[in-house]
């Protein structure tokens, strides 16, 4: 082996300097700075074809350059290199759509942020229905003012069902306005049906009120429940008494209503 000391090499002609030939390995020892800063450096397609480690420190490679599987160590890659796009998020594995709407969740999914509260609906009752006195009768809400997943049955059955897919909290409120030809009655009930059963009810004793000749009184219920799927909600109204007679539930949006909403979690 011999040894060539000199300081600078020049090409004899030209302006081309070739190290080596085609097959040959040039070594660079440890200890060795190879200091290009002030030249202009072309890199070959594929700058690593190991599949070692390897330990890059303050460069910058072009996402063309990076292929396979790259696993930075955790906590590595901040959150400021996500957002100048150092890293692509349409390079990242994660399941979901990646648009400018969605947001990489810790999971490794693509979510929308916020949300929206459905399934929703509202129903109300276009015109005053009749009830016999002393027995809980459904509500019939036959007009719908919005349905997101037409969940809310408002021809038959007069109630809303948790469609599939959509378990969950749900916010329910109802309403009605009653109207009484007697000076007094003695109750007036709302009752949210959950699966046929009263689940939940608020009770008004109303002989306490004012006497007229045609007595209103409106009565409410705001719940949350925990429902699964197939679970079904329906509205009853009780109104009774001795003096109660042809009692009705008053027609109108702004009287009598029923609605529902998921909760976001």
């Amino acid at each position: 082996m011999s040894k060539l000391e000199v300081d600078k090499i020049d090409p004899q002609s030209g302006t081309d300097l070739e190290l080596g030939t085609s097959g040959d390995t040039i070594t660079i020892p440890t200890g060795v700075t190879l200091d290009a800063s002030n030249a202009t450096t072309t890199l070959p397609a594929n700058v690593v074809t190991t599949d070692g480690t390897q330990t890059l420190t303050n460069k910058s490679i072009a996402a063309t350059q990076l292929t396979g599987t790259i696993t930075p160590s955790d906590g590595t890659v901040t959150n400021a290199k996500i957002v100048d796009s150092t890293i692509e998020l349409a390079k990242l594995s994660a399941t979901g759509t990646k648009d400018a709407t969605t947001f990489l969740r810790g999971d490794n999914t693509f979510a929308s942020a916020g949300g929206t509260n459905t399934p929703a609906f509202l129903a109300t009752l276009s015109a005053s229905q009749s009830v016999s006195t002393n027995t809980e009768t459904k509500i019939q809400f036959n007009t719908e003012l919005f349905d997101t997943a037409n969940a809310y049955d408002n021809s038959t059955n007069y109630r809303f069902t948790i469609p599939s897919g959509k378990s969950g909290k749900y916010f329910i409120y109802c309403g009605y306005e009653t109207g009484v030809s007697a000076a007094n009655t003695d109750y007036n009930d709302i009752r949210l049906f959950k699966n046929g059963t009263s689940t939940y009810y608020s009770s008004m004793n109303s002989e306490s009120l004012s006497n007229a000749a045609f007595n209103r009184f409106p009565h409410k219920i705001n719940i949350v429940d925990d429902c699964n799927v197939g679970d079904y909600f329906e509205v009853y109204a009780r109104i009774g008494g001795s003096q109660a007679t042809s009692p009705n539930i008053q027609g109108g949006s702004n009287r009598t209503f029923f609605g529902a909403y998921k909760i976001i979690e």
